[in-house]
């Protein structure tokens, strides 16, 4: 993906995390302070191979966001990929370049959330994306 061709690109975040880390108007994750970057994907093959090599034994639900980088606040940069411990090794493929966004991720730039669901063992494309809104209302509470 060309850095300048408005392609989404995406980040794998489990639902809980997403819902704690949305403040004043903008999504912050977890690692944020410890990595000082967000990290995201793009293109459907490396989405997928980032969340089965980290996501695979996540409890509970884990989403994608499609993000709309001209619409980001933060800065945007393709850089090398920056495993994560524990993490596997799929995803790192020769010459892949990753999206890192250097601040929160402005909710205005959250163009659909989708939900990655496992089938034999490895995450399936979301059919489709929901409104952020539609998401996340009624996490927690049992209403979904």
């Amino acid at each position: 993906m060309d850095e300048s061709s408005g392609e989404p690109i995406y980040h794998i975040v489990p639902e809980s995390e997403l819902v704690r880390g949305i403040a004043c108007g903008g999504y912050t994750p977890a690692r944020f302070t410890e990595d000082g970057f967000v990290h995201c994907a793009a293109g459907r093959d490396v989405v997928l191979a980032v969340a089965n090599d980290y996501y695979a034994q996540t409890d509970g639900p884990v989403l994608l966001l499609r993000i709309d980088p001209t619409r980001l606040a933060a800065r945007l940069v393709f850089e090398a990929p920056v495993p994560i411990a524990g993490g596997g090794r799929s995803h790192l493929l020769p010459g892949t370049r990753f999206p890192h966004v250097y601040g929160p991720i402005v909710l205005s730039a959250v163009t659909g959330v989708g939900r990655l669901v496992q089938s034999a063992g490895h995450f399936e494309w979301p059919p489709e994306f929901a409104a952020l809104e539609e998401a996340v209302r009624g996490v927690g509470t049992g209403s979904r």
